[in-house]
């Protein structure tokens, strides 16, 4: 029985003539998704298999599938006689193309049983004459496959052969997701072995010594493993050293190792080959000279033996000395091990001499992590990059030694004893100050990471987003967080609403929620106050609305922070919370204080157009109803739409008010978000309105209240008076509420996953501003409940994360450009095409 060893991930070409048995082969060891037979494409291009002048594009269509398979990590079987070398030249070009590896199976039968088989299909009517030349081009071919490009090349051959073979597929040696962790991966060594002890000690590993006191393996008490990302040779003091301990842990099953292009030019020279001694080499060459022949014999074995890069983790974790592109993720073939040791070049130089690295982190986007090393960091500190990160810090160049701790995301670090090897230029570039932003951080399309999930936001909302942030916003420095759009429930089934409470209850129940507080919704306009006790580092403070416009702009500003100052002084908050600094959610009432052009120009034309035609087509209706004529239907219907129009202009002339400067201007304070060092948002919505409450007693003139209820939605009498509490509240012309969990504003599911941090439910009369006059006719209502609503509540969630990510970056006063890319991705997120109606 002969077994076939074939990839996981391959291209695997069947070779034989006509009646070989290639069908019934591939039948019988694979799947039929796996199959694609060249007949099936015929057939599909040309209605018949048999139709030889279809070929050209049948396979065309055949090489295509292939190669989207392919790119799909999914084994690809081709069923086809395969025995014309430009056939089996495209089969190997779509391997390659997709980095994977090209392997041929030969059925070879004699000519006798092939005839006697082709005889029996009545679809197959070629003479014999055509099946021996076949017979002549697989004999010509059996030499050739592996030069051809075929890694793997198994012939079978005569029918028993044939029937008794298996098939077994094997991992790629870089597939080791079955290796689930803990890890520390350790970036380039280059010979430090001291630095290298003290590392690992620190990593909790001990080190086993042989009897002539040298580390010659590590083993940590936890069974955490070490991974090392390569360059553990050249510049510096000790490579046999370094190799010594690394190539004994891997030994022991206590580490594994991808190899660095130092590795791979020490082997070259190992085995004899013409390579110059630079950039360290020598040293490494002159330290080898003195050791044990044997061990020199190993250490070249040791190498041989490294795989370009390691899958681990189930796939979402990956290690490759320079890095590795998603697309290669898994993959084997030259150009992935080349990009693996040295990864992309842009073939420019800069002032140094030294190859300038295309930057393809900038462009990952890719699921799994991936960790690497090859070329230093620019800081001391390593920073994470779209879901990558570089662990090599300079070292051998008086920098340090940097271990990553897998899963925990957490970096270990000690300094280089001394400078070892001169750099060809600086280790660490000037760190940008706090204050300088650059275009860069926020143009294009961009990959966040944050400790609250990952956002692609494209490029085209970027540049909406810069063109609001760089016209209209205050300045990046002080505007340290944007509010998160709200979600609406879920569409009403009751009578005559669109949106309800039964609806916002149900949905929080639905995510495991017991408890949830509803708020009056003040309708307004949102603003967000951030106050200092003294001018300090924001200038006494700012407020802005949710887009980070200023609010009313000097000295109005001005004179509001000073009352909201004054009102937090009085209340005790500065010395209660320990800060001399606050960030305030608010609501700046009345609507018209900010709205009054927006009220003018969209909402006031439409009721006075109301109001002023539909008077008069009643009048004209009532006449002709005096005159005998039928229109009694049709003035019902006007009368009913002058009643709508009505409702719509008493609508949003509740919220219309006269205002002058901060005269008639109140505030409604409802989330206490952060002070200096520290964000609120993991207490409960209680502590936030009790903060709220102080201030509005405190300053009772200009601070509006939060009428709210508490309810514990398992009680259904508790439900029903709030049911009836929203009932009143809209009913005396107020906008509705929103529904929140009580545990606060960072609250998580039972599964781990962040909540709404609010879901609106807006009144049956204020809707009416929103859809229109007429939107309660049940027509219009019955096509408004078909709205979707997914959009805007991933939306939600998505700038809410954002929000809490910047919120935390804020507080740990983290660098300029890291604050304002949240801020700036909440804002680009507004640019989403979704119904603004919501």
């Amino acid at each position: 029985m002969s077994i076939l060893d074939i990839p996981e991930l391959a291209l695997v070409a069947l070779v034989g003539v006509s009646g070989s048995g290639k069908s019934t082969f591939a039948a019988r060891h694979f799947a039929p998704s796996q199959v694609l037979a060249s007949d099936a494409f015929r057939a599909m291009v040309a209605d018949d298999e048999n139709d030889q002048s279809a070929s050209a594009d049948a396979f065309g269509a055949l090489h295509h599938v292939a190669g989207v398979r392919l790119r799909r990590g999914r084994l690809t079987v081709v069923d086809a006689t395969n025995l014309q070398p430009h056939a089996r030249a495209g089969l190997v070009r779509v391997a390659r193309e997709h980095d994977v590896l090209p392997v041929a199976i030969v059925l070879d039968v004699p000519e006798a049983v092939a005839w006697e088989r082709t005889q029996a299909r009545a679809d197959r009517t070629h003479g014999r004459q055509v099946l021996a030349r076949m017979q002549r081009d697989l004999r010509r071919s059996s030499g050739h496959l592996e030069r051809e490009g075929f890694r793997r090349v198994h012939v079978l051959r005569g029918v028993e052969e044939i029937d008794a073979a298996q098939v077994r597929l094997e991992k790629l040696y870089n597939d080791r997701r079955e290796l689930t962790g803990p890890f520390d991966i350790v970036g380039d060594v280059h010979g430090c072995r001291a630095e290298l002890e003290a590392l690992l000690t620190r990593l909790g590993f001990v080190l086993h010594r042989d009897d002539a006191g040298r580390p010659v393996d590590a083993v940590h008490p936890a069974g955490r493993t070490a991974v090392f990302v390569g360059d553990l040779v050249d510049r510096g003091p000790d490579s046999p050293g370094v190799l010594r301990l690394v190539m004994g842990m891997v030994a022991a099953g206590h580490a594994i190792c991808v190899p660095g292009n130092h590795e791979h030019k020490l082997l070259r020279k190992l085995r004899g080959q013409d390579v110059r001694l630079t950039h360290g080499l020598a040293e490494t060459m002159d330290q080898l000279a003195a050791e044990d022949p044997t061990f020199v014999a190993g250490v070249a074995t040791f190498i041989d033996g490294l795989v370009s890069h390691f899958v681990l983790d189930g796939g979402r974790l990956v290690v490759a000395h320079a890095g590795l592109k998603e697309a290669y993720h898994g993959r084997a073939s030259g150009r992935v091990r080349s990009f693996a040791l040295w990864g992309e070049t842009t073939g420019e130089t800069d002032e140094y001499g030294l190859p300038v690295r295309y930057p393809w982190a900038r462009d990952y986007r890719g699921a799994a992590t991936v960790v690497y090393g090859h070329t230093p960091t620019p800081t001391p500190t390593p920073e994470w990059v779209n879901n990558t990160i570089c662990v090599d810090t300079g070292c051998v160049f008086g920098g340090r030694l940097t271990a990553l701790r897998y899963p925990e995301r957490e970096l270990v670090a000690v300094d280089a004893q001394r400078e070892w090897y001169a750099p060809a230029r600086p280790l660490f570039t000037p760190t940008r100050p706090d204050t300088v932003l650059d275009l860069a951080d926020v143009t294009g399309r961009r990959h966040l990471e944050h400790a609250y999930g990952t956002l692609t936001v494209p490029a085209e909302n970027a540049a909406a987003a810069l063109e609001v942030m760089s016209r209209f916003a205050v300045d990046p420095g002080r505007l340290v967080w944007l509010p998160p759009t709200m979600a609406p429930c879920s569409t009403s089934t009751v009578p005559g609403f669109l949106e309800h409470p039964t609806q916002a209850f149900g949905d929080y129940r639905s995510a495991g929620v017991q408890r949830v507080v509803c708020e009056e919704k003040h309708m307004g306009s949102r603003a967000v106050v951030l106050v200092e006790r003294e001018p300090g580092r924001f200038g006494g403070g700012v407020v802005h609305t949710r887009t980070g416009r200023p609010f009313f702009g000097p000295p109005l500003d001005g004179e509001l922070l000073d009352r909201v100052r004054a009102a937090v002084g009085a209340a005790g908050l500065w010395d209660e919370l320990g800060t001399d600094r606050l960030l305030l959610d608010c609501e700046l009432l009345p609507w018209s204080a900010k709205a009054t052009g927006l009220i003018r120009e969209q909402y006031a034309g439409v009721g006075a157009a109301g109001r002023a035609a539909l008077p008069a087509a009643l009048a004209a209706l009532d006449s002709a109803a005096a005159r005998g004529l039928p229109v009694a239907a049709l003035r019902d219907r006007m009368a009913a739409r002058q009643a709508e129009v009505d409702g719509y202009s008493a609508a949003y002339r509740a919220y219309v008010a006269p205002t002058e400067g901060l005269r008639g201007v109140t505030l409604a304070p409802f989330a206490v978000l952060a002070g200096a060092t520290v964000t609120f948002t993991d207490r409960d919505h209680g502590w936030h309105l009790s903060l709220a409450d102080r201030l509005c007693a405190a300053d009772p003139e200009f601070f509006t209240p939060t009428r709210r209820q508490v309810v514990e939605l398992d009680d259904e009498a508790a439900v029903a008076a709030a049911i009836g509490w929203w009932s009143t509240l809209t009913a005396a012309g107020g906008e509705g509420m929103v529904v929140k969990p009580y545990a606060g504003p960072a609250a998580r599911s039972a599964r781990g996953s962040l909540l709404q941090p609010g879901i609106k439910c807006r009144g049956r009369e204020y809707l009416r501003i929103i859809y229109g006059p007429g939107y309660t006719d049940p027509a219009q209502l019955t096509a408004l409940r078909r709205r979707s609503l997914g959009r805007k509540r991933g939306l939600a969630l998505r700038e809410h994360a954002l929000g809490l990510a910047a919120l935390d970056a804020y507080v740990a006063d983290a660098p300029l450009w890291r604050r304002h890319e949240l801020v700036f991705a909440i804002l680009a997120c507004e640019s989403e095409p979704v119904d603004p109606r919501l």
